[in-house]
């Protein structure tokens, strides 16, 4: 296993986790400042399954519309091309791995946590009205998503990872295991795949730096709002995060994010208010 690199990894299991091509031609109309709503439409419409996830997505409480959006068109009108595709690679992503067994850790758990750091940037990028909040909820849901490749490709170093961050040092993090294990870290797992996928450059920096947003160069913003959601998404799921918690968060992010406990709390709320019914939409 010394040689297995994050390169390596993703290269052998690129059959089971290749973008589907509906999603690579989403983003390649996108990109084209001629393309219509009802193009991206007509490309969503090839894929049924994406098609109806991406509405029960729009429909949920996260867009609040008093008004039914019944067809897809509708949707990407009301919500913006760039806005679909980022919940179309939440709805293809969540799918996809969804199923992926591992002996490991539970995979449902796994997603809970996923969903909850994406809802909690969401509201994070709301009140802070720094960045897209469909942007960060995409980043959020998918910012561990090479440590779920892990616990599938490599179950006993991942077990060796897991035994010592509980027995080993009680300042060894996950990502310093993985490192003393792995010779990388999830971080790294995650963004080759991102760079495999052509993720928007946010989403790649975001994946790749959620650990370490003093290393984010284009999107320090984004970065730092995931970096606290992941942290907050890491509490006991009842407990709302108080000043005490703030001492767990490098201050440079909160001070740039001009971040307050009740900030965080509000956040808190607004994402365990809305992730029942987001669960059931993406996943259901």
């Amino acid at each position: 296993m010394q040689s297995l690199t994050a390169h390596a990894l993703i290269d052998d299991v690129s059959a089971l986790i290749s973008l589907p091509e509906v999603v690579q031609r989403l983003n390649q109309t996108i990109n084209d400042e001629h393309a219509s709503a009802q193009d991206i439409a007509r490309i969503i419409a090839h894929d049924p399954g994406l098609a109806t996830r991406l509405l029960k997505i729009a429909n949920s409480p996260l867009y609040g519309s008093s008004r039914q959006i019944d067809n897809v068109a509708r949707a990407v009108t009301l919500l913006g091309t760039k806005q679909i595709r980022d919940l179309a690679y939440s709805a293809i992503a969540s799918k996809m791995f969804a199923g992926m067994p591992s002996e490991i850790i539970s995979v449902e758990d796994f997603w809970h946590h996923s969903l909850y750091c994406g809802l909690l940037a969401r509201s994070l990028a709301q009140i802070t009205a720094n960045s897209n909040p469909d942007t960060l909820f995409t980043a959020g849901l998918l910012h561990d998503i090479g440590q779920l490749i892990l616990f599938h490709r490599t179950p006993q170093h991942a077990h060796q990872v897991i035994l010592l961050t509980i027995q080993g040092d009680a300042d060894k993090d996950m990502v310093g295991a993985e490192r003393e294990v792995l010779g990388f870290d999830h971080t790294d797992v995650g963004a080759e795949l991102a760079q495999q996928w052509h993720l928007p450059a946010v989403l790649r920096e975001c994946i790749a730096y959620h650990h370490t947003p003093d290393k984010a160069k284009q999107f320090p913003l984004e970065v730092a709002i995931i970096y606290i959601a992941n942290l907050i998404a890491s509490l006991p799921y009842s407990e709302f995060p108080d000043a005490s918690d703030l001492q767990r968060i490098n201050p440079v992010p909160l001070a740039r994010l001009n971040l307050t406990p009740a900030m965080l709390t509000e956040a808190a709320q607004q994402a365990q208010a809305q992730i029942a019914q987001t669960q059931q939409a993406l996943f259901n």
